[in-house]
C-alpha cells in the first residue's frame, strides 16, 4: 500500500524522492509517532513535501489511496501482483533508486513476506509476534492504524478516522494554478535575488575569524558587510476599472515585494502606459509624473514588472487619443516599446485567468508587445516569471 502511495505521489507531479521515502520509513521503524493514520498524515507530509505549492496534490493522493483502503473487501487487499511493483518501478524510479531498493533485498523479498503473512492470517495466527496485531503496530495488519502497511482479512475500517484531516483540504489555496497570499508570493519572488556584501562590515565574519585565529595563534576578529539582495525592480501597477475586482491580490503582491526587494520603485498606471504616472491615486490628476523621465532615471539593469489586466479597448493601446480618461498624443503601444528598448529585463504579471485571455482581444495586442513576456499572476506563473527575470 505505501508503494502504491509513493507511486502516486510520483504520478501527481510531487517530487518525492527515495531518499525521503527511506527517511520516513526510518522515521516509522524508529516510532517517532503513535502510528494512527492521523499522525502518519502529518509525518509523511513533513518528509516528502518541500513546497507548500504541492500541499494541496499532497492531500488529494494521500485521500485517494487511504481512503481506498478503508473500502477494500475481504481478500482483495491480499492479491497485489508483484509485477505490478515492478512496472512501477521501471516507470518512476531512477536506476540509482532501483540499485538501492535492490541493496535492500528488492520487492521480491517485499511480496514473500505478505504471502507469509496473508498464511499465517488465514491459519489464525495473526495476534502472534508474527502475525497482524490488532492494536496496528504491524505493517501487514488487520483493523490497526498501521499507514505503511497493506489491509488483510478485514472488510472494513473500524475505526471511522480515515480521511479525517486531508479531507478538509486545508491548503487548496495553495496550489499552483489558484491565486496566491503574501507569504506564497514572497517565496515566488525570491527566485530572483543576486547576493552581495555592501556597506559597513558591521557583521561577525564566523568562518573569517575562525581561519584567522588558527593561522596567527591569537583570537583575530574580522567582520563583514551584510549580505543583501542587489536586484532592482521597477513596479508599474494598473489602477482602476477593472483591476478593482483584483485589489486585495495586487495589495498582496505590492506587499510581498516591498519586503523582497530593498532597491524597488513603483508607479500607477491606467489601463496602458502614457505619457504620465503618478505615486499617489488620491492625487493621480495633480501630480502626475513624466513618464520619459521616469524610464530614463534608472539604469538598463533594474527589472521592470507591469501588473494589470491588460483588460480595454485595443484602441486604448494602438491609437493616440485612445485612453478613456485624456488625450494622450502618443498611442500606449509607443510608451510600451520605448521601455522595452531600455530595460532589457521585462514581464507581465495578469490578475485574469489565463484560460480567459484569448477571449479578450487586448490582452492578445498586449502579450505581443511584451514579446510573450505575459505570465498568470499564480504560484506557477510567477515562478515562471522570476525565471524570466533571472536570464
Amino acid at each position: 500500500m505505501f508503494m502504491r502511495f509513493f507511486t502516486e505521489l510520483r504520478e501527481a507531479k510531487i517530487p518525492v524522492t527515495l531518499k525521503e521515502y527511506l527517511v520516513l520509513m526510518e522515521a516509522m521503524d524508529k516510532a517517532v509517532i503513535d502510528r494512527s493514520i492521523d499522525e502518519f498524515y502529518y509525518l509523511s507530509r513533513s518528509a516528502l513535501v518541500k513546497d507548500e505549492k504541492n500541499l494541496d496534490k499532497f492531500d488529494r493522493v494521500f485521500g485517494h489511496v487511504f481512503k481506498g483502503l478503508e473500502k477494500v473487501d475481504q481478500g482483495i487487499a491480499t492479491d497485489i501482483p508483484a509485477e505490478w511493483l515492478k512496472k512501477m518501478t521501471e516507470q518512476f524510479l531512477t536506476e540509482e533508486e532501483k540499485a538501492q531498493i535492490e541493496a535492500m533485498g528488492g520487492f521480491d523479498k517485499l511480496m514473500e513476506a505478505l504471502a507469509q503473512r496473508a498464511k499465517e492470517q488465514a491459519e489464525g495466527k495473526g495476534e502472534g509476534e508474527r502475525g497482524g496485531k490488532p492494536d496496528g503496530s504491524n505493517p501487514f495488519g488487520a483493523n490497526g492504524y498501521h499507514p505503511e502497511g497493506v489491509r488483510i482479512g478485514q472488510d472494513k475500517g473500524r475505526h471511522g478516522r480515515a480521511v479525517k484531516v486531508w479531507d478538509k483540504r486545508e491548503y487548496k489555496n495553495l496550489d499552483d494554478g489558484v491565486e496566491l497570499g503574501t507569504r506564497n508570493i514572497k517565496m515566488a519572488l525570491r527566485r530572483l535575488r543576486k547576493w552581495v556584501r555592501e556597506g559597513h562590515p558591521d557583521e561577525l565574519d564566523m568562518g573569517g575569524t575562525i581561519k584567522g585565529t588558527a593561522e596567527k595563534g591569537y583570537l583575530d576578529i574580522q567582520m563583514r558587510a551584510e549580505r543583501r539582495n542587489k536586484i532592482s525592480v521597477l513596479l508599474f501597477l494598473d489602477i482602476g476599472g477593472s483591476m478593482d475586482g483584483h485589489i486585495k491580490l495586487c495589495e498582496e503582491l505590492f506587499s510581498a515585494a516591498r519586503s523582497e526587494f530593498k532597491n524597488m520603485e513603483f508607479y500607477y498606471f491606467h489601463n496602458c502606459l502614457y505619457e504620465g504616472v503618478w505615486k499617489d491615486n488620491r492625487r493621480r490628476h495633480t501630480e502626475k509624473l513624466n513618464t520619459w523621465d521616469i524610464i530614463h532615471k534608472f539604469p538598463h539593469d533594474y527589472k521592470v514588472i507591469f501588473v494589470g489586466d491588460a483588460t480595454m479597448s485595443p484602441y486604448e493601446i494602438t491609437y493616440p487619443g485612445g485612453s478613456v480618461e485624456h488625450w494622450n498624443e502618443e498611442a500606449g503601444a509607443v510608451w510600451m516599446d520605448r521601455v522595452a528598448n531600455i530595460f532589457e529585463h521585462m514581464v507581465w504579471l495578469n490578475p485574469t485567468a489565463e484560460r480567459h485571455w484569448d477571449y479578450t482581444p487586448s490582452i492578445g495586442v498586449m502579450k505581443q508587445l511584451m514579446n510573450e513576456r505575459m505570465f498568470p499572476l499564480t504560484i506557477d506563473g510567477l515562478d515562471k516569471a522570476m525565471k524570466e527575470l533571472s536570464r
